[in-house]
């Protein structure tokens, strides 16, 4: 089952606070960026947030679940938690602060 482009509006707009929140679609699913750094994703209308100490510790109690088979299980976000938007931006504030800068990508030239 695919994610929802509601779900995704939803999450985007509770999540402001958080930076320059986005999510890119990835076969029917999303990775979701803060700023740039993917922080996590949505799978089947569930948040999926990259496990980090700071993040784990605001999240509690938390359970971890796969986003798909054969992943890293993540922080699943359950949808009762997106409501508060305060708590869920910074939530997601606080992961990316802990994540490293993606490193630019090399273009590919062609000559």
């Amino acid at each position: 089952m695919a994610t929802q482009q509601s779900t995704i509006d939803y999450l985007i707009g509770q999540a402001t606070c958080a930076g320059t929140v986005s999510a890119k679609p990835m076969f029917g699913e999303y990775n979701v960026y803060v700023d740039g750094k993917m922080i996590g994703s949505v799978c089947d209308d569930q948040l999926f947030v990259k496990p980090t100490a700071v993040g784990r510790v605001h999240a509690e109690p938390v359970s971890d679940a796969p986003p798909y088979p054969g992943a890293k299980p993540q922080l699943l976000i359950t949808a009762d938690r997106w409501d508060d938007a305060e708590w869920l931006g910074e939530l997601l504030r606080l992961t990316a602060a802990e994540l490293p800068t993606p490193k630019p990508r090399k273009s590919k030239l062609h000559t």
